[in-house]
């Protein structure tokens, strides 16, 4: 071989050695690039998910948003403001039961399981009204139901005293009242089966309508807080001209009958 033509090759080959290297060098930065995109791509997504995960977190829940709703629907066979005065009774009762109950309350069920009866008995006699105001503390303990449970009240009140009577009654009863820490009531799927053994509840499509849709979920976070102002501390407690009905020689709700009739004559008196 001529040493021009070695020369020739030689040079030739370093050309190629020197291509080769740029070719290289550019798969490089677009690796680079691409790794580097990547890892942006990843970081913002991680910013993002952290976002919306601060977001999702301080955006209020469904209650507390229900809680702050500034436009309230109120059943009917209400009044007062935001519809959270809720009276039965004959306009011709001249005295008024203010009754006090949480729908989760053991204790509440319990009274009206022996004492309720009675107190539809008195309301259809005219012997006195009763004021309801309805409690969700419960709740705090954890679960919804208390407050589900009042929104279905109120549905139950907007078809009638009576429906809404009624309900309350089954919703306590001993064949479907939960255990306290069972959280039944959460399910609307459940107040729709109480109800469905109600006369005028049952099969009512608006009512159900009502339930599914939260309708009253605002109005029953307002009677809640109508409780939370008036100072009661428990349930059931039962107050008639500001004074608390006891059982004899007890400071708790009377949770007979007799202790009832005793307690109820004595304050009509009053």
């Amino acid at each position: 071989m001529s040493k021009r033509n070695s020369q020739a090759n030689k040079a030739a080959a370093r050309e190629r050695l020197r291509a080769e290297r740029e070719r290289q060098a550019k798969k490089d930065k677009v690796r680079k690039q691409v790794v580097v995109g990547l890892s942006v791509v990843a970081v913002l997504a991680v910013a993002g998910g952290v976002g919306y995960g601060v977001m999702q977190l301080n955006k209020p829940s469904h209650w507390e948003a229900a809680k702050d709703a500034k436009n309230v629907t109120a059943p009917k066979n209400t009044s007062g403001t935001n519809g959270t005065t809720v009276v039965i009774g004959k306009s011709t009762a001249k005295k008024t039961l203010e009754l006090y109950e949480d729908s989760r309350c053991p204790i509440c069920a319990q009274f009206e399981q022996t004492v309720g009866e009675t107190v539809h008995k008195d309301v259809d006699a005219g012997k006195y009204k009763v004021k309801y105001i309805g409690a969700t503390f419960i709740d705090n303990s954890g679960g919804e139901g208390s407050k589900n449970a009042l929104s279905a009240l109120g549905a139950a009140l907007n078809v009638s005293p009576q429906a809404f009577l009624d309900y309350k009654y089954a919703l306590y009863s001993a064949k479907y009242h939960p255990e306290e820490t069972d959280d039944k009531f959460a399910k609307d799927s459940y107040l729709i089966k109480v109800a469905n053994t109600v006369d005028g509840l049952k099969d009512n499509k608006a009512f159900q309508t009502d339930v599914n849709d939260g309708t009253y979920d605002n109005w029953a976070m307002k009677m809640s807080a109508t409780f939370d102002k008036s100072g009661v501390q428990g349930t059931p407690t039962l107050k008639m001209d500001g004074k608390t009905l006891t059982g004899e020689g007890t400071e708790n709700a009377p949770m007979t009958v007799a202790d009832f009739n005793t307690a109820i004559t004595s304050a009509l008196k009053g």
